[in-house]
């Protein structure tokens, strides 16, 4: 941090933010403080009746649970900041706050695709080899699984965040962005990124392409196996199982690769909605999806709602 501080007479950050809509931004204020309420009250509930239930002691609700968590973590990193900014007149960060934010937004970020993918890999053994599922994903594995998740991501967002500390940024210290974002960070560099372009494209490989094909993958063998099953209420009963996961991964992915992979405009008059849909695009991807993860895995799974009702149940009759 101090050889960044060194290189660069940059001490802090200006967030443009959506300074050039001030309507959006009041609006967005109250819409995203209300998701943000809802993220907190969804992923906790589950992260509770996951720890309180016994029933729920099982691998798919031990990666649910983490997945919630990480979604708190993920959200409280950047939301309040976010809402700060909203109501700033001048939105400003320090450089080490910047760098904070940063890792700790692609840790969580490239953990949840680490994660998705061991839930994927979760549900091909449970539909694909039933009979060994206690053996393969016992208690020792499962949570190894876990961390070796968080191991990964955290790595990544080491290697990441202090290739673009290093850098120096020659006194441009104004980011076009909602927070500070890696990719946008890097624009403001005034030497050649190179490095850090071509480390950032092996990312998406490992965290976008890899897991996504191992996810296809799975849940090809995942439907062969569902389609084999001679009763209808077998393969649906079946198929309820990992519906929850699919939603969210389609949902997961589909944003991330709109985001990163989105053609760029050549027209110059379309620059401002570009810019503009830069913008709005990450903030569906942390904000609305981790709001919809909880909704999804509570309205789709019975023993989550079960649960939720027993715990809703006990606190009342405890009063």
């Amino acid at each position: 941090m101090e050889k960044a501080n060194w290189s660069s007479p940059v001490v802090g950050f200006i967030l443009l933010g959506l300074s050039a809509h001030p309507r959006l931004e009041k609006m967005f204020f109250v819409l995203i403080l209300l998701m943000y309420l809802v993220i907190l009250l969804g992923n906790g509930v589950l992260i509770l009746v996951t720890i309180l239930d016994s029933r729920l002691h099982t691998p798919m609700y031990f990666f649910l649970g983490n997945l919630s968590f990480l979604d708190i973590c993920y959200t409280t990193t950047s939301v309040p900041l976010l809402l700060d900014g909203f109501l700033t007149p001048r939105k400003t960060i320090s450089f080490s706050g910047c760098a904070v934010q940063m890792f700790l937004s692609f840790t969580m970020g490239a953990t949840e695709c680490v994660l998705l993918g061991m839930m994927a890999f979760d549900r091909y053994v449970a539909i694909c080899n039933p009979l060994r599922y206690p053996v393969v994903m016992s208690k020792s594995v499962y949570v190894s699984m876990v961390v070796s998740s968080w191991t990964i991501g955290g790595s990544a967002s080491v290697v990441h965040t202090s290739l673009t500390i290093q850098l120096p940024f020659c006194g441009n210290n104004v980011i076009n962005h909602l927070g500070c974002e890696i990719l946008a960070v890097l624009k403001l560099a005034c030497v050649d990124i190179t490095i850090n372009v071509i480390s950032m494209e092996v990312s998406d490989v490992i965290f976008l392409g890899v897991p996504v094909l191992f996810i296809s993958v799975s849940y090809v063998f995942i439907i062969v196996t569902i389609l084999k099953i001679p009763s209808a209420e077998g393969r649906k009963k079946a198929f309820s199982t990992c519906s929850a996961h699919l939603t969210v991964v389609v949902i997961f992915y589909g944003t991330l690769f709109v985001m990163y992979w989105k053609p760029k405009s050549k027209d110059p008059q379309g620059t401002d909605k570009e810019d503009l849909s830069d913008k709005l695009i990450p903030l569906f991807y942390g904000v609305v999806t981790p709001m919809l993860n909880p909704i999804i895995y509570s309205l789709r799974n019975k023993d989550v709602k079960a649960a939720v009702r027993n715990l809703v149940a006990l606190k009342y009759f405890s009063q």
